[in-house]
């Protein structure tokens, strides 16, 4: 098993692609995806930490957070459920926003679908990430999303290791 976080992008769909197994079963890493306790633990890359204010996991239910940095910065996201499959996956939308979820439109919409599989070792994730066009998608890999993802599901690996979930 490899616990390495592999990104490609698929220029000409507009989509980014991350796979990333976990030795831990899928009932443990979907409840690390989905309850705003652990989430806070792992989905920001440190020295930033992720803070839930709203989490309603459900179709058409939101995730409000923001992602606060060591220096006092902070950068809020909404994302809304759009589609369920418990303990299998869950589609996305998120956008960068303020405080109370409005959002800001200087930012692209990301559509994510994330699904959840059982291997022998564990558990693998793959998130597919589209955009509605290259130049969001450009502009999101410009940001740092590679490494800040990578970094996210690496600290969701040493919860997992630690048996924190």
């Amino acid at each position: 098993m490899t616990t390495k976080t592999v990104i490609s992008k698929d220029l000409a769909n507009k989509k980014i692609h991350v796979t990333r197994e976990f030795a831990a079963p899928v009932e443990k890493v979907w409840k690390a995806w989905t309850e705003s306790s652990i989430l806070d633990k792992w989905w920001a890359p440190k020295p930033w930490r992720a803070e839930t204010k709203i989490l309603d996991f459900k179709e058409g239910g939101l995730w409000l957070y923001s992602m606060n940095g060591p220096n006092g910065e902070s950068s809020w996201c909404r994302v809304d459920f759009r589609a369920i499959k418990p303990q299998q996956s869950f589609a996305t939308t998120a956008r960068f926003c303020d405080e109370e979820g409005n959002a800001d439109s200087s930012f692209p919409a990301m559509h994510w679908v994330i699904a959840f599989h059982a291997t022998e070792a564990g558990a693998k994730v793959e998130v597919e990430i589209a955009f509605d066009d290259e130049a969001d998608m450009e502009k999101i890999i410009a940001m740092g999303f590679e490494a800040g993802f990578s970094m996210g599901l690496g600290n969701l690996d040493e919860l997992l290791q630690l048996n924190a979930i």
